[in-house]
């Protein structure tokens, strides 16, 4: 989502009325990536008195299809993580859901609830588990990754943690008796990471109603950030730096699956990157992008795993 993103700042009027939302939702997401580093490196550091794996960036598939930033699972319990990274002072309402952030400059925002979110994650996994025989607590924490973080009003029921709590907080879990035998552990584990389903946003566009035609089009150069390179045997060439890039046609390519939509005919590959048919025909070819449809109406999609 956040490349997707990105590469619509790059191509929107600085001015457009999406623009500052754009701006606030890459802010956001790249902060997210940052504090889910942050507790990938606390529990790196930790050595835990019983088995465990740690899965993060987990996209699965129950009634519908959900994400968990970190999973930690033993053969006692396994623990749902949601990572935040939103600094200000926060408050967590719980009807309707909602996470309420004050500045100290006085500026209110608000967001969607990180515990209503890691409690529905809960119950799709534990149908994900029910689905294949598997009964065992789940547990369901909020991190926020950096103690400047103020908690105004914590939710009802959802653990609140910094990182630095988190491996007490794991070793304190009740481990009386284990749910599970090593070698359902072993399966369990294996059966988490090959249900993973590459998590493919949909498209720019699509998602923030902004019309195609707000997206400027061309080759990007990535020595200047200039938009419109030329065509030139073999390569393409900066109008404005003069920097030579053979492949500056992939990026512009995969921006148009991530920004306009799923699937791209000759003519969307000859209008967005400014070639004629057959330069259009011979890139599409050279990215190995799927077909679909018969010759005059074919289309064509990209695998992003």
């Amino acid at each position: 989502m956040l490349e997707g993103i990105n590469g619509a700042l790059k191509r929107l009027n600085s001015d457009h009325e999406m623009y500052p939302l754009l701006d606030t939702k890459a802010f956001s997401l790249e902060a997210g990536i940052s504090g889910e580093e942050k507790l990938a490196e606390v529990l790196r550091k930790q050595d835990f008195p019983f088995d465990h794996h740690i899965i993060h960036g987990l996209s699965l598939e129950s009634h519908s299809q959900f994400q968990i930033d970190s999973l930690f699972l033993t053969r006692y319990y396994g623990v749902i993580f949601e990572v935040k990274n939103i600094s200000g002072r926060l408050k967590f309402v719980d009807t309707p859901p909602q996470l309420i952030r004050t500045r100290d400059t006085g500026e209110v925002n608000g967001f969607e609830s990180p515990a209503a979110q890691v409690e529905r994650n809960g119950e799709l996994l534990g149908l994900w588990f029910h689905a294949r025989g598997i009964q065992m607590p789940l547990y369901r924490v909020v991190v926020l990754a950096y103690p400047r973080q103020i908690v105004e009003k914590a939710p009802v029921k959802t653990k609140v943690l910094f990182p630095s709590s988190v491996p007490p907080f794991l070793r304190g879990l009740p481990r009386e008796k284990a749910v599970l035998d090593n070698k359902t552990f072993k399966w369990l584990t294996e059966e988490l990471l090959g249900s993973h389903i590459n998590y493919i946003p949909r498209p720019v566009c699509e998602m923030y109603d902004i019309p195609r035609t707000a997206i400027r089009t061309g080759v990007i150069c990535v020595g200047c950030g200039s938009i419109g390179m030329l065509k030139i045997k073999r390569s393409w060439r900066c109008k404005r730096c003069g920097r030579l890039n053979h492949k500056a046609h992939e990026r512009a390519v995969r921006e148009w699956f991530l920004i306009i939509g799923r699937e791209m005919t000759n003519r969307d590959c000859r209008e967005f990157l400014h070639v004629d048919s057959d330069t259009a025909y011979r890139i599409i070819n050279s990215m190995r992008l799927t077909p679909s449809g018969t010759y005059k109406n074919r289309s064509y999609r990209m695998n992003f795993i």
